[in-house]
């Protein structure tokens, strides 16, 4: 048997054990819907010993399986649960990684509480809400349990499954744009609508955070390699959302635009916000029981015939309080394939580390290059785990857009992580994951609480999202020219604009605090007009 059949045959027990844990997700979404629908059918099944031990996900979830390179050789695992939640009380195992209905108490110590792996693909009925989950309005700077929780009735909030209409906008020349802008910097370059899909850098750069259940799980492990390990993945998970994506461009935010996502659901909060105009830098945080994570970013980007080169500018910091953890990565570059003709697509190639300052841990994962002659990205990576000292001491492999598995042995993949599926119809918006599309919608549990340089009262990108182009268009054209005379208002006073949120500390734009307190007190300053 040679080398091709043998991957052939992986591949096929790959995909073998895929359909059955999908096919055992969904009687078990069906069983949740039904219990939920009927609480006293609820109480009396988990007052039933028996029928717990049926369903007890401590020791049948599928998830709790290793899988090898035959799908006979399935064994269980003792060590480790892909269920993100660590609530094992028989009146809450019922909702252990629940992707729809949530638990509602969520004010739950921090050795009790963790943040349960959502699927947020939806199989149901087209005509029902994605999620239904329940939301405060409330956030302070503090990451306690009480800020992701309300001690009163919690708000239902039902989100949006769709954009309000599909892809829009016609093909543009981008060949055309690209010679008559020869040596400049083409983020500088203000470029049709068309090009673009209705959703802002700044909110493009929480799409990181839509498996932010890694990182809770990671502060779970009182192993500092563990720990790594699941940070690493979390590193890598970002990129499955440009799997799917049409290769057009987010919106470039206006100097002092904001952006917030505050997800009870995960356990986050996340403010971003445009800090400088030349060079474009956007900078974020987030904050949540478990982790912190926080980002400055500029993009270089370079031309190369019939491909495009976005290089990253900038490190990624998370840390885990619990264990003094402080990790940093920075990305490698991402390449717009097919820029002039034929599909575009993502690929990113090069070699990510991923370091744990505190232990000196590591790991380094190698984005591999698709050949010549690829019609699509090459997403197999492989990653190297290294000691304090330097040593290999494991390994991870996988693909950036589907699945990470830690390689525990001969034959023996553990997974770490596995990419939700597709929307239905992706191709007709955008490509967009179901993350994705709730970033740009308005929730009533938001009005009266956002300031107004929140990216969602942007109107040329809303109006984008509706598929009004030719309005779109004629707003981003007077929003542009609006914020150079406002750039130029200020030389003339010789002034220079300073971020509300972000201060500049040696080289990198951190968080200053103030805005969760501003929010929550609606003391945001309103004399600063965007729009």
């Amino acid at each position: 048997m040679n080398v091709t059949t043998l991957k052939k045959e992986k591949d096929q027990a790959f995909n073998l054990l895929r359909a059955e844990i999908e096919k055992w997700k969904s009687i078990d979404r069906a069983y949740h819907k039904l219990a939920a629908e009927n609480v006293s059918l609820l109480e009396s099944h988990v007052k039933n010993e028996s029928f717990d031990e049926k369903l007890d996900y401590g020791s049948n979830d599928i998830n709790n399986y290793e899988i090898s390179n035959d799908v006979n050789d399935i064994t269980k695992s003792k060590t480790r649960s892909m269920s993100m939640s660590t609530i094992n009380t028989h009146s809450e195992m019922f909702f252990d990684a629940e992707d729809i209905d949530l638990t509602e108490d969520l004010s739950a110590t921090e050795s009790d509480m963790d943040v349960s792996n959502a699927n947020i693909s939806d199989e149901e009925s087209d005509s029902g809400p994605a999620f239904t989950q329940p939301v405060s309005a409330g956030v302070s700077d503090k990451p306690s349990a009480e800020n992701f929780s309300s001690d009163s009735q919690p708000m239902i909030i039902q989100r949006r499954k769709v954009l309000p209409a599909p892809i829009c906008g016609e093909d543009v020349s981008l060949l055309a744009i690209l010679r008559k802008n020869v040596g400049k910097d083409l983020s500088t370059v203000s470029m049709p609508i068309s090009l673009n899909e209705p959703i802002n850098i700044l909110q493009n750069m929480s799409e990181g955070l839509e498996y932010s259940e890694l990182l809770d799980k990671a502060a779970s492990f009182d192993n500092s390699m563990e720990r790594l390990i699941y940070v690493a993945a979390f590193a890598v998970s970002g990129y499955a959302s440009t799997y799917y994506r049409t290769g057009r461009k987010p919106f470039n935010p206006l100097h002092g635009e904001t952006y917030e996502c505050v997800r009870p659901d995960k356990g986050f909060k996340f403010i971003s916000e445009k800090v400088s105009h030349h060079p474009p830098i956007m900078a974020c945080h987030a904050d949540s029981l478990n982790w912190s994570y926080w980002q400055d970013s500029k993009v270089k980007s370079k031309f190369w015939g019939k491909s495009m080169e976005l290089i990253p500018i900038g490190t990624i910091h998370i840390t885990i309080p619990k264990y003094n953890d402080h990790f940093t990565f920075s990305k490698p570059s991402t390449w717009v394939r097919n820029m002039i003709s034929g599909t575009k697509y993502f690929e990113h190639t090069g070699v990510m580390r991923i370091e744990n300052k505190s232990t000196g841990e590591a790991c380094e994962i190698t984005f591999n290059q698709s050949g010549l002659w690829s019609r699509g990205p090459n997403s197999d990576i492989v990653g190297i785990l290294f000691s304090a000292k330097g040593a290999k001491s494991g390994k991870l492999v996988g693909k950036w857009n589907e699945i990470i598995c830690h390689e525990k042995g001969p034959n023996q993949l553990e997974v770490i992580w596995k990419a939700n599926p597709p929307i239905p119809d992706y191709e007709q918006y955008y490509g967009f994951t179901q993350f994705c599309i709730e970033l740009n919608e308005l929730t009533p549990d938001l009005e009266g609480y956002l300031p107004s340089t929140d990216t969602r009262f942007r109107p040329d990108q809303k109006l984008f999202e509706n598929g009004e182009v030719e309005k779109a268009e004629s707003e981003k054209l007077r929003l542009e020219q609006k914020q150079r005379e406002y750039r130029k208002l200020l030389e003339e006073r010789g002034e220079t604009w300073v971020p509300q949120w972000f201060k500049l500390e040696g080289e990198e734009w951190v968080y200053k605090g103030g805005y969760w307190e501003a929010r929550e007190n609606k003391s945001f300053d309103a004399k600063l007009q965007l729009w």
